[in-house]
């Protein structure tokens, strides 16, 4: 339940970092589109950090594979992200971009929790643990 609370801590942080960045950079004068790509370029360094230090703990693996397995995991879901984004922006032009972040965010959601505990940071039990 610990890592649970973490992670939905570390990604509602990281919600709020994308969709204000992505307002924020809106209101700038970038696209809605162009706009997604630093703020979940910002959301997932955040998100890392909390995800290693509180949610899941450091991995075995060193800090480079660490990170390349987050950037992976963390890349495809932001894709995922991006393309739902993209869909509800195209389908729906009425609908706010905020709201858009928030449909597509909670889409990737699932698949990110579980790339990120199987594959990032799982941790291998000791021989005398599996048997």
């Amino acid at each position: 339940m610990k890592k649970l609370i973490w992670f939905v801590f570390a990604g509602g942080t990281g919600f709020l970092i994308d969709a204000g960045l992505t307002q924020g950079l809106i209101l700038a004068g970038l696209s809605p589109f162009a706009a997604r790509i630093p703020a979940i370029l910002a959301a997932m360094a955040f998100t890392w950090f909390i995800n290693r230090t509180f949610t899941f703990g450091r991995s075995q693996h060193s800090l480079v594979a660490e990170g390349f397995r987050y950037w992976a995991v963390g890349v495809t879901s932001a894709l995922l992200n991006y393309a739902l984004y993209s869909l509800l922006i195209h389908r729906l032009p009425m609908l706010q971009p905020v709201v858009a972040v928030v449909f597509a965010s909670l889409g990737a959601m699932i698949y990110t929790y579980f790339g990120y505990s199987r594959f990032v940071f799982r941790h291998r039990r000791k021989d005398s643990e599996s048997r």
